[in-house]
């Protein structure tokens, strides 16, 4: 229902507010006239409400006319229509009113031309309220849409369709791009763009135009941008076609998702490698039980009995190829993090230095080999064996990129890594490192193959000339001691390799004694518990130590272990087990529950790795005694050996 109109009627003459009063009802115009005869009621009036339309009389009494009332009109409510009503206004009257501001002048002698003059006025005030209104609406929207434009974090721009230029951008596009808003203004979209993707940018224009809801945000996917110093980023597009200054043109929002891509990739990259690691450890354990075995009976086959010399050189031949593939197995259990450490305070340079002559012959004469060693010490807490592999590895993989000669260069360095260098090497993190470096002068890495460096079997050299273990060795035993490994080159120019590993400043206990080193071990009679649950190795071993003079009980499961260990517990005098074990029991949890018993028992543990059953933090600590898989029986015997004579701390 339509609300009636408030007229503020301002007239002298008692009876015509009734009469206009009437008029009004007459046309169906709904209204609530208020009477007033004089200045000070009119002005009181203004003061109290608002009114839609005021009618005047021209001429009033005691000195006060209708222009003194639109005067006070327009101070009190400019918007508020005025007409002038009288019965002796002239036309020069009249004129002079509208210059003034009245809306329209109505003469009393002709009383039809006043309704439709009060409903016009009124419409006509209505129509501009609205039009300050929506005139109100746009400047505020305006308003917020420049705040959130200009104050957005996130690059922000309108591209013009047809021509592809920037019509504005905002101070986050000029912050992240580098460019000015005067040079901005100057570029289309195609100069942030490479020029192969033109052609998809503007057909997805025309698609985006075309859409069902034109109006709404649209991913416009993931696009390469160039930014004024020539850096390469990954940005999420978002477009919305909107009308800018009556130009057909896309409202676009750039996201700048490089390190969240660059973070993408390193969590697929660590995940695949520890698929890959968890399969290659997989393997080179179980072959190392096989490579035990066959280098076990082949020494046996030499050692028993008088062969003959024929078949003397078959079991040394035997011997060799189970060697071979040991120092296989060894590089896939480094790849997949699944070797036991034997971890010692080691000083970087002594490293280098100890492996000089070694790496001069294995470069040649027609490689430059050049050392810098750090001017202070630089010390590690790490397995001396491993880091050798370490070093050898990348040597041997630069004189591979220099066939022709080149320069190789050792460098070891004390390294403060700060958020900088984070920055730029993203796989790092803070504090103090050690960092082993080898550069060559070779023949570079392309761009393609960087990403699968480090991939086990990833090999760029010609079939037969390479294992593709190298690397993937060097990745593993750099992620095992805590650190990692940093890699730059290019084609043409050479790769430089950076291994960092944690500064370590605890005090050396000194190396241990190595038992297998000694000859022609000595056998005994002690009982000894073998616990393996792979037939061929443990009947080798059984067999071995037995010949040696010991006494043998043998089991092929914790469960049946602690059996054994029931009846004898007083008897035996060592516990060889292997680290995996079936029926939900491994050789730590075995050692553990038989040391709850006899904490002086003596445990000698062996395995292909143990990693993936026994936990990642398992270390050989001091008094904790371990035989790695493959090895030779003579080994074996001397490690038996000592443990019994307590040359080792005890398990």
């Amino acid at each position: 229902m339509q609300k009636p109109l408030r007229i503020l009627h301002l007239e002298d003459d008692p009876d015509y507010p009734g009469l206009v009063r009437s008029l009004l009802e007459a046309e169906g115009v709904q209204a609530v006239v208020v009477p007033v005869a004089n200045r000070p009621e009119f002005e009181a009036a203004l003061e109290g409400e608002l009114f839609d339309v005021i009618l005047a009389d021209y001429s009033l009494t005691e000195g006060y006319d209708g222009i003194q009332a639109l005067r006070r009109a327009q101070d009190k409510c400019p918007d508020t229509p005025f007409l002038v009503v009288s019965g002796t206004i002239g036309e020069q009257a009249a004129i002079e009113s509208l210059k003034s501001g009245a809306t329209d002048y109505v003469l009393k002698q002709w009383p039809e031309r006043l309704v439709p003059a009060v409903r016009r006025a009124a419409l006509e005030a209505e129509e501009r309220r609205r039009r300050r209104q929506a005139e109100m609406d746009l400047r505020q929207s305006e308003e917020q849409y420049r705040l959130i434009f200009d104050n957005n974090p996130v690059p922000m721009w309108v591209f013009d369709h047809g021509t592809l230029a920037f019509l504005e951008v905002n101070d986050a596009a000029v912050q992240h791009y580098g460019y000015s808003r005067e040079e901005f203004s100057t570029m289309t979209l195609k100069d942030i763009r490479g020029s192969d993707e033109t052609p998809a940018l503007i057909e997805y224009l025309h698609q985006l135009v075309a859409a069902e809801h034109p109006t709404r945000l649209a991913l416009a996917g993931v696009w390469a941008h160039r930014k004024k110093d020539g850096t390469l980023i990954q940005v999420e597009v978002k477009w919305s076609p909107i009308r800018f200054k009556g130009r057909a043109a896309s409202l676009t929002m750039a996201n700048d998702i490089t390190t969240q891509k660059r973070l993408e990739d390193q969590l697929r990259q660590a995940q695949k490698m520890e698929a890959i690691g968890q399969l290659a450890g997989g393997v080179a354990h179980d072959f190392n039980n096989i490579l035990t075995v066959i280098h076990g009976h082949a020494e046996l086959l030499l050692t028993e009995g008088r062969p003959s010399e024929r078949a003397s050189h078959s079991a040394r031949q035997i011997s060799q190829a189970a060697e071979r593939g040991a120092a296989l197995t060894r590089q896939l259990l480094a790849f997949s993090r699944r070797q036991v450490m034997q971890p010692r305070l080691l000083d970087m340079n002594e490293i280098v230095g100890n492996m000089t002559k070694m790496l001069s012959r294995i470069v040649g004469e027609d490689i430059a080999l050049q050392l810098h060693y750090c001017p202070q010490p630089a010390p590690v807490r790490a397995d001396a064996g491993m880091i050798e592999q370490v070093l050898l590895n990348l040597v041997v993989n630069a004189r591979d990129a220099m066939p022709q000669g080149g320069r190789v260069v050792i460098k070891v360095t004390v390294a403060e890594v700060d958020p900088a260098h984070l920055a730029r090497h993203p796989e790092g993190r803070q504090g103090r490192f050690v960092c082993l470096s080898v550069v060559d002068t070779g023949c570079g890495i392309a761009p393609d193959n960087l990403p699968h460096i480090f991939e086990p079997f990833f090999t760029t050299k010609e079939v037969g000339k390479g294992t593709g273990l190298g690397l993937a060795t060097v990745y593993g035993i750099a992620n095992q001691h805590r650190g990692w490994v940093e890699v730059e080159s290019e084609p043409g120019k050479g790769a430089a390799f950076g291994v960092f590993l944690p500064w370590s400043d605890a005090v050396q206990a000194g190396p241990p004694e190595d038992p297998s080193t000694r000859v022609l071990p000595r056998g005994g009679s002690e009982l000894i518990l073998v616990v393996e649950d792979e037939a061929p190795l443990r009947d080798l071993v059984c067999r071995y130590l037995a010949r040696c003079g010991y006494r043998i009980l043998q089991a092929e499961t914790g469960a049946k272990a602690l059996e054994l260990w029931a009846a004898h517990s007083n008897e035996i005098d060592l516990v060889l087990t292997d680290l995996v074990m079936p029926d939900r029991m491994n050789g730590r949890q075995l050692a553990e529950r038989l040391q709850a018993e006899r904490p002086n028992v003596k445990i000698l543990f062996t395995s292909g790795y143990s990693a993936e059953v026994v936990g990642k933090d398992f270390v050989l600590r001091p008094g904790l005694n371990y035989l790695p898989k493959p090895f030779q029986p003579q080994k074996l015997a001397a490690i038996v050996r000592a443990c019994l004579d307590a040359k080792l701390p005890r398990g």
